[in-house]
């Protein structure tokens, strides 16, 4: 490899990893959001009824969208219409977390609601990632992970029993 193609690709790599740890607190405060958004929903659900609420938060954010889409310029991309139909399947599934969450939070906790939410998740993301389901890029299962999933679980657990 010469010099510069060694420098482009310590460059590339320098750059990607400054985007994560740019990412990661992002991702962080968004998971923060999930906690207060549940805590908001439980009440709310109470009060208007689980579905209204649920709807009254997906009115909320799609007019939000839909501001951000308006002021952001052409998107790139194919139409909708031509999108396989499986990858508008979060269309339904985020209706359904989030009135499980709604249902959920008033009775076990927003800490209960949102570990056993991140049980869930990772549990499942680690298959996605192993068997490169979706599209995504293969990424094996290695102890380290399992260990942090066994790690996940001990605090769905211990929050249960807290």
């Amino acid at each position: 490899m010469q010099a510069s193609s060694i420098e482009g690709v310590a460059r590339a790599t320098t750059k990607k990893n400054a985007l994560r740890l740019l990412l990661l607190p992002l991702v962080i405060l968004a998971g923060m959001g999930l906690s207060v958004e549940a805590g908001l929903l439980g009440p709310l659900g109470v009060q208007v009824g689980h579905l209204w609420a649920t709807l009254s938060i997906f009115g909320v954010g799609s007019a939000i969208l839909y501001l951000l889409l308006l002021f952001s310029g052409p998107q790139k991309g194919p139409a909708l219409t031509d999108l396989p139909r499986w990858q508008l399947i979060g269309g339904f599934l985020g209706p359904m977390y989030v009135v499980v969450l709604t249902l959920a939070t008033p009775h076990i906790g927003i800490a209960m609601t949102m570990i056993a939410i991140l049980s869930g998740q990772v549990g499942k993301s680690v298959l996605i990632d192993h068997f490169g389901w979706f599209g995504t890029a293969r990424k094996r299962v290695n102890g380290e992970r399992w260990i942090a999933l066994a790690l996940i679980v001990a605090a769905l657990v211990l929050i249960a029993r807290g």
